[in-house]
């Protein structure tokens, strides 16, 4: 089985493809960052946030901070998901926030930044979010969001605002935390000033959560921002095929260590994007001394042009994207997903052709919500929410057995009935040595056989219980939405709901890297 290179990075066993670890926060605090033009820094953020609509006390606070000459940043980010998107994108920027609140000092603040991805065009991955109401009804909410544009680009639609608010009216809640949310809606969607996109209702909504706990929100595609970035994509041009071999070399030596790499770049792909004049975002390539897109060739020169004239339509990929992010914030530590660490196993070298050390990477904190039914009945089973998820009728049949007294589907006697095959297996060598090997695979082919029968049973079990009860469809529902792990699928609004603002406030109590499962009272 392929090794996880997330889990491998958090065991601190792959000193060779990281500068630090997990295990290195105190040395990062430590360690000097090459200097970044904070006052312009600031001046743009200020400058957004004003646009964005959001330049308030907290935003300002963060900014003074941000301007001192020795502040550090603590930088997360995710795609601008609709109504925040999967609950980790929440997680994230909370984390971000509590790492930076352990780190700051007075000599040396530490400011938390989420970074928007308004810069992606994958409409497929941020059009769609998954709510479940108190009735235990699993809302699924699509909006139509053209493919290839990047989301920053994308005006949000007056019939979008109609049909999330009609979601809200739909959700069945107490009427005083429907209205707490919808509130907290309308503020994201309200028009006014020149920002008014997809990615800005993201943007609202984040700071609205996170914003007192002291995180700044980002938008890489706003121009006083895009202006700051020019300089590093301006260095991609002139070797853009470096950062991609320094990549594919990365890839080889992870397969050597038995890894499988996250990152691919074919011949003639460079780590760049470029907005073209339909407004889709395109890979560039590189091919007989010019650039292309799969739609026309292009001069060093013109791009170039276009780099002067509009910064924000050049962008990053996967490869460079974090690079162009430190080459921008004074990072100290950046906090990242899993995908996002295997990802950071192959830029070690990229962040060199910027003059750049890679920052930690601090593996995000993570947490499954546990409402009091769903804890209520873990709490019978003695199972834990990870292990309904990787196995939900199994766990809740296993349950039932025991109750039941059903020693026939039990580990106990199956492995009662492996010890007495083991004793005649050595009985029957004994007598006649040339059956040992065919009584050993009978052995294990006997063992297996019955615990296949087990496993079938146990299911069975829960399915009839589930007939009944529905206990299996309330557990798939609040732990494996959609078939996918609560956090990847469910919308952290949905919390609050149902619970006010009870788990934000649990959220931002906990300690940075919480990896936990937790009842919500």
């Amino acid at each position: 089985m392929t090794r996880s290179i997330a889990a491998a990075y958090r065991a601190g066993d792959l000193p060779a493809f990281f500068r630090l670890g997990p295990a290195d926060l105190d040395t990062a605090a430590a360690q000097e960052r090459p200097d970044v033009d904070r006052a312009a820094l600031v001046s743009a953020l200020r400058e957004y946030h004003r646009d964005l609509g959001t330049l308030g006390p907290d935003v300002e606070a963060g900014l003074a901070r941000l301007a001192h000459p020795a502040s550090r940043v603590v930088v997360t980010g995710q795609q601008a998901g609709l109504l925040t998107g999967p609950a980790y994108s929440v997680h994230k920027g909370a984390d971000a926030a509590l790492l930076a609140r352990q780190l700051d000092r007075e000599d040396a603040p530490v400011v938390a930044v989420y970074w928007v991805a308004s810069q992606d065009h994958d409409a497929a991955e941020v059009a769609s979010t998954t709510l479940l109401d108190r009735a235990e009804t699993l809302h699924r909410l699509t909006l139509d969001v053209p493919q290839g544009v990047p989301v920053g680009r994308v005006p949000w639609q007056p019939e979008w605002t109609a049909e999330v608010l009609g979601l809200l009216d739909r959700f069945d809640t107490a009427p005083e935390y429907r209205e707490a949310l919808r509130a907290r809606v309308l503020r994201a969607v309200e028009p006014g000033g020149p920002r008014m996109g997809y990615a800005d209702v993201f943007a609202r909504l984040i700071h609205g959560l996170l914003a007192p706990a002291g995180l700044i929100v980002l938008d890489p595609l706003h121009p006083a921002l895009a202006r700051l970035m020019a300089p590093a994509l301006s260095r991609e041009l002139e070797r853009p095929l470096d950062g991609p071999a320094c990549i594919e070399a990365a890839a080889a030596r992870l397969e050597q260590a038995g890894f499988t790499p996250q990152l691919r770049r074919p011949a003639g792909a460079t780590n760049l994007f470029l907005e073209e004049e339909d407004g889709q975002r395109r890979l560039l390539r590189v091919r007989g001394g010019h650039f292309e897109t799969d739609t026309r060739a292009y001069s060093a020169e013109e791009l170039r042009g276009v780099l002067d004239a509009d910064p924000s339509r050049l962008t990053p990929a996967a490869g460079l994207r974090p690079v162009v992010q430190d080459a921008l914030l004074p990072t100290l530590a950046f906090v990242v997903g899993p995908g996002e660490i295997a990802y950071g196993a192959q830029l070690a070298e990229v962040y060199g052709l910027h003059g750049l050390r890679q920052p930690l990477l601090w593996p995000r904190l993570s947490v499954t919500w546990l409402e009091p039914p769903v804890a209520r009945l873990l709490t019978r089973m003695g199972a834990t929410a990870a292990q309904v998820q990787a196995d939900p009728e199994g766990v809740l049949g296993r349950a039932l057995a025991r109750e039941r007294g059903a020693a026939a589907a039990s580990a106990e006697r199956l492995a009662a009935l492996d010890a007495e095959l083991r004793a005649l297996t050595g009985e029957l060598s004994a007598l006649d040595p040339t059956l040992a090997g065919a009584a050993e695979r009978t052995r294990r082919r006997t063992t297996a056989r019955v615990g296949h029968l087990q496993t079938l049973a146990v299911r069975a079990l829960a399915r009839q219980e589930d007939d009944r009860t529905r206990q299996l469809t309330r557990l798939r529902r609040h732990l494996l939405p959609g078939g996918v792990p609560q956090e990847r699928e469910m919308n952290f609004l949905t919390f609050l709901l149902k619970h006010g603002d009870a788990p934000l406030r649990t959220l931002l109590a906990l300690a940075p890297g919480t990896q936990a499962e937790l009842a919500i009272a």
